[in-house]
């Protein structure tokens, strides 16, 4: 791996610190670029889903994305359960040597090998973060 992706890594390590929830991350690194926003959302919703797929929770789920919410970020999105609005999984597209990598966190009782494999079945490069 190079020193950005060690980079992101370590971002993406510090950040799911211990707080309210255990925490679990996974950057997918793409070669989507900046001029193929429906191909972003379409793999960031396909993602969070599979995500959702094996979290800890039955509900139906949405993407919640912070376009009008101060608290967001431009790039950032979120999956909430459509009942109650529980957080299920959170991301960012964050652009890195022209391409996108995807971050995202989730709730660390979701079946992470089940997640790793299912989307490594669809073809993402993904990297599993555990919290430190």
């Amino acid at each position: 791996m190079d020193a950005m992706g060690d980079d992101l890594s370590e971002q993406t390590k510090a950040l799911l610190e211990p707080g309210e929830i255990e925490l679990r991350g996974l950057i997918v690194r793409t070669d989507v670029a900046n001029d193929q926003e429906p191909e972003l959302n379409r793999l960031t919703i396909e993602i969070g889903d599979v995500i959702a797929e094996h979290a800890e929770t039955d509900a139906d789920t949405y993407v919640y994305s912070g376009t009008d919410d101060p608290e967001f970020g431009l790039n950032q999105h979120q999956g909430r359960t459509i009942e109650g609005e529980e957080f299920v999984w959170e991301c960012q597209q964050l652009m890195r040597d022209g391409t996108f990598d995807v971050v995202f966190y989730y709730e660390d009782t979701a079946d992470t090998d089940a997640i790793l494999a299912d989307l490594r079945a669809k073809g993402y490069d993904v990297e599993d973060v555990e919290s430190p």
